[in-house]
């Protein structure tokens, strides 16, 4: 029991933060929630929820009977999250903001705020898990890998753990709903967000050309033939499979079509007709600003697990540092859609170990050098 501490509850508005307080308070601590407004509502209605949530956390706060904190972060996520997030975008990768969210403001800015009020620690709904060792603290996964969000963490210090605390780690996400609704939430069938980081669930094609221009170019297959049109690079992803507008061509076999390349200099986006085509199949990759939540790896190969997207299988691999900070990973498999700007991930059986940012895939036969 610690009942003469306060820890600080980011207060989201869903049913993941709202069983984390809960299990808090039964646990002994005294709770508190914050809800963060991290985006300006803007002139289109319905994309952006805040006042929907904060409905709901104050549901939650006065049902725990704990005061509930409002704070606006908005300028501190336009500066730290959103400029970043456009400057990706704009060089032709495709970002993942949640990760720089995760560290710049759900552990950076609510942190320091809470610490602020009096709070000695914070929890989030994250599905992680806070592991102490002779190293320092560690992040671990959570028991439910379906949920595990360690992915999206990977960019956590000492400092931001230190004060962290994620009471779902034993929880699968079924017996959280059980627990919310046996504590009378409102928010217990609440569906989960799947939109940006803060800003919401919206039409993002629409949404991305409010602040970068689009510059529409030929879509092509791998052979140079033209099928059609793109509206900008910036809006494809490699893999994408929906959303291209080049069904029905004559002389091809009536199959779906895929993103398998973005060709950057000749503004040309590349597709097939193959599920796993050649070009969206690589051996490895090169990654830069690596981040290691306690030491990193020694600076020789080494036999790790990655991911490259969230609830990916882990992928055995083998890491080999590079002299300019950088590494290159192999593959035991080739792996599918080896994206630039999105992240990978390195764990070492249930710890997750850092990561860094994806600088392109790589291929046997053009890297075979790195492998002496």
């Amino acid at each position: 029991m610690k009942p003469d501490k306060t820890i600080m509850v980011g207060l989201s508005g869903g049913v993941d933060s709202a069983v984390a307080a809960l299990l808090l308070q039964q646990q002994g601590w005294r709770v508190e929630g914050l809800f963060m407004k991290n985006w300006e509502e803007d002139d289109q209605p319905g994309h952006c929820s805040a006042a929907e949530d904060l409905q709901d956390a104050r549901q939650v706060a006065e049902r725990l009977a704990i005061p509930l904190h409002t704070a606006n972060f908005s300028d501190a996520y336009w500066e730290r999250v959103f400029t970043h997030f456009l400057a990706e975008y704009r060089a032709g990768r495709t970002p993942n903001p949640d990760l720089l969210c995760n560290r710049e403001i759900k552990f950076r800015a609510f942190l320091d705020h809470a610490l602020d009020l009096g709070a000695e620690a914070i929890a989030t709904g994250h599905y992680a898990r806070r592991c102490a060792s002779a190293e320092g603290w560690q992040l671990c996964r959570a028991v439910d890998e379906g949920k595990d969000q360690t992915y999206f963490l990977y960019l956590l210090n000492q400092q931001q753990l230190a004060h962290a605390h994620f009471p779902l780690a034993d929880y699968p996400k079924q017996a959280v709903r059980e627990l919310a609704l046996q504590a009378g939430f409102a928010n217990a069938r609440k569906k989960e967000s799947t939109g940006i980081c803060f800003i919401g669930e919206r039409p993002f094609r629409q949404f991305l050309q409010r602040y970068l221009p689009a510059q529409p170019g030929d879509i092509v297959t791998p052979e140079g033939a033209v099928i059609g049109s793109h509206c900008g690079l910036m809006y494809y992803t490699l893999g994408q499979r929906k959303g291209l507008g080049i069904g029905g061509q004559a002389g091809y076999h009536e199959g779906s079509w895929y993103v398998v390349e973005k060709d950057l200099a000749t503004n040309r986006l590349l597709v097939a007709q193959q599920h796993d085509h050649p070009l969206l199949l690589k051996a490895g990759l090169e990654a830069e600003d690596l981040h290691w939540i306690t030491a990193p790896p020694p600076p020789r190969p080494g036999h790790l697990l990655a991911r490259l997207r969230h609830r990916q299988p882990l992928q055995p691999c083998t890491l080999l540092p590079l002299a300019d900070g950088r590494c290159r990973v192999w593959f035991e498999r080739p792996q599918r859609a080896v994206t630039p700007g999105q992240a990978i991930v390195f764990y070492h059986h249930h710890r997750c170990l850092g990561g860094g940012t994806i600088v392109r895939g790589l291929n046997r036969e053009e890297d075979a050098s790195c492998m002496s």
